[in-house]
């Protein structure tokens, strides 16, 4: 029986440990809080002029109403009777007769002289004629091709000579869209010592005397008439050659 001598001891029963602990009493605490507030905040929001809102909104002010106004119809006296109005009878009145206005009858004492009328002054010519003339660019611009067209020329005066330093304008439409370049003969030597160029377009376009090229002096004043040409859409005629040659 050794094998089964227990002490006392060994049978003292353990006290037994409370469920219920300090954190499960703030947990509550902590949900009813939580319900009284949500229960507070709502009541706020539905109702936000109720005493417990401290911070309740202004008590709004009522429309002001006007009275409906009505309408009284005025009405006669019931012994009223209206007084019929008498027309006066048109009388004719006679028109007053015409008098003729005396007109005076002017009398010279010399006999008028007749004056010659003037003579018109005939407006000088200008002293430059151009010849125009399509031509393919490659002779001038033998990169580009068929990718390019433009006006390019010479000025020369009575005796062949080239003449630098003349203002030329190019101006009119193309395709509805206003063109007006200028340039001075002798910025383009392609051409020769006086020659001038203006780029139109990257591909021939076509167009019927809607541009036009001038020359001018320094002060603005034209030595040529407007020269109206026209521009092609083939490739070999994609360059217009102007020679503006002097003629007095």
């Amino acid at each position: 029986m050794e094998d089964f001598d227990y002490t006392d001891q060994q049978f003292v029963e353990e006290p037994k440990r409370s469920n219920i602990n300090v954190l499960d009493i703030f947990s509550v605490i902590a949900l009813i809080t939580s319900f009284c507030l949500g229960g507070y905040f709502l009541l706020v929001f539905i109702n936000p002029y109720t005493p417990l809102n401290p911070l309740s909104p202004p008590t709004p002010i009522s429309p002001l109403s006007f009275p409906t106004a009505t309408m009284t119809p005025l009405q006669l006296e019931p012994t009223w009777t209206p007084t019929p109005t008498i027309q006066p009878t048109p009388s004719l009145t006679p028109r007053p007769t015409w008098t003729p206005i005396y007109t005076k009858t002017p009398f010279s004492l010399y006999e008028p002289t007749n004056t010659p009328a003037p003579t018109a002054t005939a407006t000088p010519v200008v002293p430059f004629t151009a010849s125009v003339s399509p031509i393919a660019s490659t002779i001038i611009h033998p990169e580009a091709e068929c990718n390019w067209m433009g006006v390019g020329g010479t000025a020369e005066d009575l005796n062949k000579s080239p003449i630098l330093g003349i203002v030329v304008r190019v101006g009119g439409t193309l395709l509805g869209k206003t063109v007006d370049y200028t340039t001075v003969t002798g910025v383009s030597p392609a051409y020769g010592k006086s020659g001038f160029e203006f780029v139109l377009g990257e591909a021939p376009i076509p167009s019927t005397n809607t541009l036009w090229i001038q020359l001018l002096d320094q002060a603005g004043l034209p030595l040529s008439e407007k020269i109206h040409f026209s521009t092609s859409a083939e490739c070999d005629q994609n360059l217009i050659l102007v020679r503006f040659t002097k003629v007095r």
